[in-house]
């Protein structure tokens, strides 16, 4: 393998969430039925909005692709956990690895700009109603959707540009149940401060800057809300709730992993799995508990 000539590391090994057995047990049973729940959520919302008409807008595409990239980024990493909470060997070969790690970043990196492109939309279609659909036509949700992808990939590649070109000679075991960026670049059989730094650095500044957008957007769009009629006010701030729950929910953990320079192994592990898992199973109960168009859709399939 050529790879070697650069590595001497052909594979790491994943400790996981927890050694004990009785834990790993419970646990396999557990995210196997919450991974199956997050696909089946997320799938249903998109073919409804597909199947829908009535659905045919720009939030609800919007709402399709984040469903689309919170099951890829469900996918990444959680059934190699799942299989690992059975499996005596937790290993993961180093080609492995770095598709993870590349994964994980375009996928949070596209997710993050995806939800600024919900909030431009919320934006338009509150606080400039007349102007909506002129200004969110199909080629603009096409082209935000692009651009949320763009940003991941662009992001991915900053990161693991540096990162495939490190050598792995030494210790290869990784504390998480993925391989995670920064615990894997420790690994490396060279000095890698300045690269642990640039890796904080740029997670931390596209988290802080699409949270400070999304902040700043939902401020203006509430400010805005309080002035419409009641019943106008009130199906808005319904709408907005949930945005505003996934955008915390989403960037929460990911600002404080990047941000927070005291945290512990086990607290990242928790935030992690928050992050990776949950919030993909949170975000379809969120938009479909949440939304009356949704609720309605999805009742008028179910009866089919």
């Amino acid at each position: 393998m050529k790879k070697q000539n650069h590595s001497t590391v052909s594979e790491f090994i994943l400790l996981g969430l927890t050694e004990s057995h009785e834990l790993q047990i419970l646990f396999f049973l557990f995210f196997s039925i919450i991974y199956i729940s997050i696909m089946l959520g997320n799938l249903i919302i998109i073919f409804v909005v597909k199947l829908d008409p009535q659905l045919h807008s720009p939030m609800y595409f919007l709402l399709a692709n984040l469903s689309f990239i919170d099951m890829s980024l469900a996918s990444f990493a959680t059934p190699k956990m799942i299989y690992d909470l059975i499996s005596e060997y937790k290993t993961i070969s180093y080609e492995g690895c770095m598709t993870q790690m590349f994964f994980l970043h375009l996928l949070g990196g596209s997710e993050m700009m995806l939800l600024v492109a919900m909030a431009v939309d919320r934006y338009f279609a509150i606080c400039r109603p007349l102007h909506y659909k002129h200004i969110m036509s199909h080629s603009v949700c096409i082209r935000l959707a692009l651009l949320s992808w763009t940003t991941g990939f662009v992001h991915t590649m900053s990161q693991m540009g540096f990162t495939v070109t490190l050598p792995f000679c030494g210790p290869n075991v990784v504390d998480s149940f993925f391989c995670d960026l920064p615990r894997v670049i420790k690994l490396a059989c060279t000095d890698t401060y300045i690269l642990e730094l640039l890796v904080i650095a740029n997670s931390g500044a596209l988290s802080l800057f699409c949270f400070t957008l999304l902040f700043i957007s939902y401020g203006i769009i509430l400010m805005t809300v309080k002035h419409h009629s009641s019943r106008g006010s009130s199906k808005a701030m319904s709408t907005l709730s949930a945005h505003i729950t996934v955008v915390v929910l989403f960037f929460g953990p990911c600002i404080f992993i990047y941000m927070w320079p005291f945290s512990s192994v086990s607290i990242d592990k928790l935030l992690s799995v928050f992050y990776t898992i949950f919030t993909p199973l949170l975000n379809p109960i969120i938009y479909t508990f949440r939304n009356k168009d949704m609720k309605k859709a999805l009742r008028k399939y179910i009866c089919l």
